[in-house]
């Protein structure tokens, strides 16, 4: 029996398999409002088989957002616009999830094809961001330090858009702690230079995210699957590291995270990352730790043997993949077919499953 096409069970929710899609900002949103785009972009995925579909990095507070175009779900206005794109997921068979998120000094910036680059003049919408520290990424506007009491905003609104997404139906959570966003910019030391309880040791740079966790796992309760991605590396000198990842993503299920969704980079414009094909997998094995912490594997992932053999290995209990999905919709269906694995086809598309 293909691993990949097996079901994975995690509290309530039963994921119809193992190969799913992560999330992708499609910056096409308008005040945070979600758009027909985002209905046809998401729901094509369950109707080519996926297990799960993971919505992407939305933002919790309006200055969260990495461009004004990206989605939001500070008000419930945007729940709202969620609310139908969860269901046709649903009426697909397939598992809706959300990635909850804030940019941090990454935000406020132009989206990937506008003609500029950078940070967003407040003359054209742009904001004052906010990190750790006052330190730039570079390239981008110095942040503002966040004090305690900004911080206590940002959990505050971590919980209430978890909220939400519970109310417009999604089944998984997804806290964003990687890819250089604010969560990932208090674990790195090259981003926090705090001397507070939010700065030095690996333990005081956790803290937040480790606050976020357990706000949005109040508001998940029991049933509900909590996922947390990070940056196992930084992949740059005197960075976030992986030895620091598997002891932070063991605390992050103790705190009630379920699983680890494992990337890395995106802190710091300087990284220096080897790509090929399953280049993050080895992060992901070292996160496991032997299947003590679940987790799922994510990077050029492009090939339903691939997939298979990641997990045959023991690298991850699940497969992200995001480029893949987006040259074939389908993906999960072709690598179904390719396998050789019995799996519930749409009827519409039953003549493609054999030959």
């Amino acid at each position: 029996m293909s691993l990949l096409f097996s079901p994975l069970h995690i509290r309530s929710v039963t994921f119809r398999n193992r190969l799913w899609v992560s999330p992708m900002c499609m910056y096409s949103a308008v005040d945070g409002l979600v758009q027909e785009w985002h209905h046809t972009h998401l729901s094509q995925f369950a109707s080519g088989g996926a297990g799960l579909i993971i919505a992407e990095a939305t933002a919790v507070v309006p200055e969260g957002r990495i461009s004004l175009r990206d989605a939001g779900l500070w008000n419930d206005d945007q729940r709202d616009a969620w609310t139908p794109i969860v269901t046709a997921i649903h009426d697909r068979g397939a598992t809706a999830g959300i990635q909850l998120a804030h940019a941090g000094r990454k935000a406020s910036t132009w989206w990937p094809w506008a003609q500029a680059r950078g940070s967003v003049p407040s003359a054209d919408g742009g904001w004052t961001t906010t990190a750790p520290s006052a330190i730039a990424f570079e390239g981008f506007a110095v942040p503002a330090a966040l004090d305690l009491e900004g911080i206590d905003r940002v959990v505050e609104a971590f919980a209430a858009s978890a909220r939400r997404a519970v109310d417009a139906g999604f089944d998984v959570l997804e806290i964003h702690g990687a890819h250089g966003y604010l969560l990932h910019q208090f674990l790195s030391p090259l981003s926090n230079l705090r001397d507070d309880e939010y700065g030095g040791s690996l333990e005081n740079r956790a803290r937040l995210l480790l606050r976020v966790v357990d706000a949005v796992r109040d508001i998940a309760g029991d049933g509900v699957p909590l996922f947390v991605r990070i940056s196992a590396t930084d992949h740059a000198d005197g960075g976030f590291t992986a030895e620091e990842a598997t002891v932070v993503g063991d605390w992050a299920t103790a705190h009630g995270a379920d699983l680890i969704d494992v990337s890395s980079g995106g802190l710091v414009a300087h990284q220096r990352i080897d790509v090929f094909p399953g280049y993050q997998v080895p992060l992901a094995e070292t996160v496991r730790r032997g299947g003590r912490i679940p987790v799922s594997a994510v990077g050029l992932i492009t090939a339903a043997a691939q997939a298979e053999q990641v997990l045959a290995d023991g690298a991850a209990d699940a497969i992200f993949a995001g480029r893949e999905w987006l040259r074939d919709p389908h993906f999960a269906l072709r690598a179904a077919h390719e396998l050789g694995a019995a799996i519930s086809w749409p009827p519409q598309y039953e003549r493609a499953r054999w030959r």
